[in-house]
């Protein structure tokens, strides 16, 4: 067995180490950890594979070493692997946006229209 180095947190892992199904096939490189350090959240990686950039959800990542990366996918399923997408749009609402005047007008739009007033 090949010397992969030491267990590591995906916090260390470096980008460019090789990327192993659990039945021991090669499926690309790591290119990118997504994370939040802050709140300490792994969410996956970037692999570099030869079908183009792939997502790997941290559910199916591994054990993660110094000189490698384990998924706990076959080779077969780690070829249906998604190309990353762009994180969906937020919309974040706080008190100021919640007008009662908006509100109100929706309501009335709405019973009007239920009420057959329009």
């Amino acid at each position: 067995m090949a010397d992969h180095g030491e267990p590591i947190s995906y916090l260390m892992l470096p980008t460019g180490i090789p990327t192993f199904s659990c039945d021991g096939e090669q499926v690309g490189t790591v290119q990118r950890v997504l994370a939040d350090e802050g709140a300490d959240i792994f969410d996956g990686l970037i692999l570099d594979t030869e079908e183009g950039e792939r997502f790997v959800d941290a559910p199916a990542v591994g054990d993660l070493y110094e000189r490698a990366a384990f998924l706990s996918l076959s080779a077969a399923q780690a070829r249906h692997l998604h190309a990353p997408e762009g994180n969906p749009p937020v919309v974040e609402v706080d008190a100021d946006d919640a007008e009662e005047g908006v509100l109100r007008r929706r309501l009335r739009e709405t019973w009007d229209l239920i009420s057959g007033k329009y």
